[in-house]
């Protein structure tokens, strides 16, 4: 593909014009002024044609794979192979999705003299976490003359995988991240281990109950057993991506360059990003970590496991996850947990339970799993869900009509945490920024207290 460019209208405007008012006031300059337009259109048509295959010898090569982390900079190593030679300047340009942001859309290379293969760096930014596809490049050159712009669309392929934006929940929990050394309890245990550990000979002082008396039975002398502190226990995150996990949350990392950053965060990005701050916890526990993710069916499921490898399994699970317009179907999930979940194990789920068909419906299925499991439920606060007299900033009628509909919506997360705590089933409200630590912070109450 071929347009003109500024030269070509400036020299046809500097010649035709002129020339052409020539031949009509004096006649007999017609002929020179019709040889003299004639050049000029042969000189560009021949321009046009001998440069029509310029960008034939150049090609674009692109990563196969790219990771970035959402709302952080990232640069693309782009490498241009020129085997022809004949081209020192080309305008590139690549045609970035809408959750991709760059400041420069089209860049100017100069091809270095000698060198078949350059690459320059581009940078760019995250919007929102997810898998895209760039399977092509625009490239534009002059012509010889400088009168024509050669375009062509090079063919590339580079896949974009964008995963949850970690850094600011790790500086939030920066003293629980921080290395131990070996031998060292991270935090301390109420009570004595509840796992066995060995048997050995009775020693006074020993309690009764810890007697094994089938060993003592068997060795004639009195056995008792030795108990450990809990570990190696089984955490799962249980994510909604149903049409609630949809809504948008203000972001944390707002930038003045990049004002639509905040129209991508959603509910269900956060939940991703509590997910995986939860297996980097369950890791530092020595625990074994897994995902589910659910909307009118089971989407994903990742079996509970620790290591470098499962780690990022669970992260590719979850960096992929879109919310569908959908409502979630309780009773299959429940059904999926009872079938494949049979040892007892740390269910958390990350659900928004605001719409009170959703509720009452979670609220009957919850018995299936609370009775081998222990279950915790966390939602992020809506946010204007709080007691009518917490904000006294009302200055018009439809500010005290907001603070009353946001009292409502309390009051009636309030009744659903009373209907889970009859079951056994703690909730949680944590506004947007405190989810990452509160379940964090319950989690390790739960270890410490060894309720699991």
């Amino acid at each position: 593909m071929i347009v003109p460019k500024f030269r070509l209208l400036f020299w046809f405007g500097l010649t035709a014009f002129p020339f052409g008012t020539l031949a009509l006031a004096v006649p007999d300059s017609a002929q020179i002024s019709l040889v003299l337009l004639t050049v000029l259109l042969l000189l560009i048509l021949s321009d046009a044609i001998l440069s029509f295959k310029r960008l034939s010898g150049v090609r674009a090569e692109l990563p196969d794979v790219l990771r970035l982390s959402k709302d952080r900079e990232g640069i693309i190593d782009l490498r241009v192979r020129n085997d022809s030679m004949k081209i020192r300047q080309v305008k590139i340009g690549l045609p970035f999705p809408r959750a991709i942001w760059s400041q420069d859309e089209i860049m100017t290379r100069v091809l270095p003299k000698g060198h078949p293969v350059s690459v320059f760096s581009w940078p760019c930014k995250a919007l929102k976490q997810g898998k895209y596809l760039l399977d092509t490049c625009h490239m534009e050159t002059a012509s010889l003359l400088g009168f024509w712009a050669i375009r062509a669309h090079v063919p590339a392929h580079m896949e974009i995988r964008v995963s949850p934006n970690l850094m600011t929940e790790r500086k939030q929990l920066a003293a629980f991240f921080l290395k131990k050394r070996h031998g060292i309890h991270t935090q301390r245990q109420i009570g004595r281990g509840r796992d066995f550990e060995q048997l050995r000979e009775y020693v006074p002082g020993d309690c009764y109950e810890d007697i094994h008396w089938k060993a003592t039975a068997r060795r004639g002398y009195p056995v008792t057993k030795m108990y450990q502190i809990e570990r190696t226990q089984d955490i799962y995150m249980i994510i909604d991506a149903s049409r609630l996990s949809a809504r948008k949350m203000e972001s944390q990392n707002q930038n003045s360059e990049t004002p639509s950053a905040d129209a991508f965060t959603s509910i269900l990005d956060r939940f991703a990003t509590a997910a995986l701050i939860m297996g980097m916890a369950a890791e530092q526990q020595g625990d074994r970590f897994g995902i589910l993710t659910f909307s009118d069916r089971v989407e994903g499921f990742v079996r509970a496991k620790n290591g470098k490898f499962h780690y990022n399994a669970c992260r590719d699970a979850v960096y992929t996850l879109q919310p569908r317009q959908v409502s979630p179907d309780f009773a299959e999930l429940f059904t999926f947990i009872g079938v494949n979940l049979r040892c007892r194990a740390l269910l958390i789920f990350l659900t928004c339970l605001d719409d009170p068909v959703l509720s009452e419906s979670f609220s009957d299925h919850i018995r299936m799993a609370c009775r081998r499991h222990l279950v915790l439920v966390s939602m992020i606060r809506p946010k204007n869900a709080m007691p009518l007299f917490s904000d006294m900033s009302a200055e018009s009628p439809d500010d005290l009509y907001r603070h009353l509909g946001g009292h409502l919506a309390w009051k009636q997360l309030r009744e659903i945490e009373n209907i889970l705590r009859r079951h056994g089933v703690s909730f949680s409200l944590p506004d947007n920024e405190n989810l990452c630590p509160r379940l964090v912070s319950d989690y390790l109450a739960i270890k410490q207290r060894q309720i699991l």
